[in-house]
């Protein structure tokens, strides 16, 4: 006699393989989170105010790498860097095409992915969230140095000027700030991991027939989940209370009296590379804008400044070579009357070219000088300029190479000790933090955007004054040829700015201060700390992947 089986008590079939296009979009999961995750770090930095995305961007990229091998988090950590990087620099193909900004962007990625490849390593360890920021400020410091000097333009930083936890810069500067974001972003997602896996534990428990697993389900969560539970989330409300207990360390209080400062943005007759071109008109259009100022405070419209500042590349004319040059700007500083920083181009007989910022005095004409320190390679010089050459001949626009000077820029005007940091010195810690050690009251950043027409590059710049005015608490004035000029507070607050290509003069009585921040006195420790831990982290990790190893064996 058979014995009918009913339906529900026959042995299912074995499930097949998924259709290919699952398994695809399967694959697809994590390459494109890690785009996604760059996509958001760019959409955090100005002029968006979306500074609140960097911190959802780590957390997206900590869920692409999270448990990944070494290699596959190198490859992850590319494409964020791309979803990151690409846009946020394509300012830097404006005038000369796509192949010199990709091959930027293809260059600088690899720092991103090698950040990625530390993140994954060190995503098994306890307290990975820790150690994965650790990597990024690693990886950051290491853009920020290699090759040709580095280019820690896109430090994550940059983009919080608007941010909760811009007082952190304060305490340990820009590594700092950035290891806080990216450090809350990973807390969220190993946060969001802990509830996940507690959710599974549960259900998996509830299931009918699921064997009892001591310390499970509602009475209580297994030690590990408690801990790594924690270690969420203190990763997350750490760097928040972390800024929140920085902010005494934010003033804009005059410590040391005030000065009456202006900015002149005189503007370029031609957007592009080739605004130098009419060399004379830009100065003139400094001189007349200068003198226009005088007309005004000679009127009783503005108020007297206790100096000006003109931006880099005022005057492409070498004062000391061309006298109708000289004589322009004599004219244009005896009418205001005060002390005025031209920037200039000086072209010495032999050797290389030079940026300079002269101190131009009203009776005495150019009495101090300071050279850019740090010359921007594929801009001022050319590296490798057989090489260059192969892939773009806008590389002989350069003719002739700049040199860097190596004397710190800080110039007694008027009694105002003013600390020099040419434009892109700016987005370096060092070139700023000297002018304060040496005794800068307050900071200037003359630098010339026409080159990037109305790109981002302006208002990424400004960020990055607005952040170097809270790391080390002074007054930021940021003239610029083309705009965005600005006054900033040492709160990082712009109390004055102007529009893009519009000739203006800003006048604003500003803070001096003289104290330090600990980020100041501080100076590289809190970075190399860092670097330290993301380096125990990865030797724990490899220690930990040796053990797997010999166990498996």
């Amino acid at each position: 006699m058979s014995t009918a089986i009913a339906p529900a008590d026959r042995p299912s079939a074995p499930a097949g393989p998924p259709p290919r296009y699952v398994r695809l979009l399967r694959g697809a999961v994590r390459p494109g989170a890690a785009v996604l995750a760059g996509v958001l770090l760019y959409l955090s930095f100005p002029p968006r105010p979306l500074w609140w995305l960097a911190p959802f961007g780590f957390a997206l990229l900590g869920g692409a790498l999270h448990g990944r091998r070494p290699r596959a988090g190198f490859g992850l950590g590319y494409l964020a860097g791309l979803g990151f990087l690409a846009p946020l620099l394509v300012w830097t193909g404006e005038e000369v095409g796509p192949v010199p900004w990709l091959a930027l962007v293809a260059a600088e990625a690899l720092f991103v992915g090698g950040t990625g490849l530390l993140v994954a390593a060190v995503s098994r360890l306890p307290a990975w969230p820790v150690f994965a920021a650790a990597a990024w400020a690693l990886g950051e410091a290491a853009r920020a140095r290699v090759p040709f000097g580095g280019f820690p333009w896109g430090k994550i930083a940059f983009g919080q000027a608007d941010g909760v936890f811009l007082p952190l810069a304060a305490v340990g500067g820009t590594p700092l700030l950035g290891f806080a974001v990216a450090l809350c972003g990973f807390g969220l997602y190993a946060l969001y991991e802990t509830v996940r896996a507690a959710r599974a534990g549960r259900a998996a428990q509830a299931a009918p027939g699921a064997p009892a697993v001591p310390g499970s389900g509602t009475a209580g969560a297994p030690t590990g989940r408690l801990l790594a539970t924690a270690v969420a989330a203190v990763s997350v409300l750490v760097p928040l209370a972390g800024a929140l207990a920085a902010r005494p360390l934010v003033s804009d209080a005059a410590e040391d009296g005030t000065a009456t400062v202006a900015a002149i943005q005189g503007n370029v007759p031609r957007l592009g590379l080739d605004f130098n071109a009419q060399r004379r008109a830009v100065l003139d259009n400094h001189a007349r804008r200068t003198e226009r100022l005088a007309a005004d405070v000679a009127a009783g419209k503005e108020p007297r400044p206790d100096f000006v500042l003109w931006p880099e590349n005022s005057s492409d004319l070498d004062p000391y070579l061309n006298s109708d040059a000289r004589l322009v700007i004599d004219r244009a500083v005896r009418a205001i009357g005060v002390p005025t920083v031209i920037g200039t181009v000086l072209e010495p007989e032999s050797g290389p070219l030079r940026n300079t910022l002269i101190d131009w005095e009203p009776d005495r004409g150019p009495v101090a000088t300071y050279d850019k320190r740090h010359v921007q390679p594929f801009g001022e010089y050319i590296p490798l300029r057989p090489v260059v050459r192969l892939f773009s001949k806008d590389v002989d626009r350069v003719r002739r190479d700049f040199g860097p000077g190596d004397r710190v820029g800080v110039f007694d005007l008027s009694g105002t000790r003013v600390g020099l940091a040419t434009c892109y010195e700016a987005a370096f810690d060092w070139a700023v933090r000297d002018t304060v050690t040496h005794g800068a009251q307050l900071i200037a950043v003359p630098s010339n955007n026409a080159t990037f027409g109305r790109s981002e590059m302006t208002y990424q710049q400004l960020a990055m004054s607005r952040v170097r005015a809270v790391e080390h608490s002074r007054s930021v004035v940021v003239p610029v040829t083309s705009g965005v000029s600005a006054i900033i507070r040492p709160d990082g607050t712009i109390v004055r700015q102007t529009r893009m290509f519009t000739p203006d003069a800003l006048v604003e009585r500003v803070p001096l201060r003289t104290s330090r921040t600990p980020a100041t006195r501080l100076g590289t420790l809190p970075e190399a700390a860092l670097v330290a831990l993301a380096l125990a982290g990865a030797g724990r990790a490899a220690a930990g992947a040796v053990r797997r190893r010999r166990t498996a064996g």
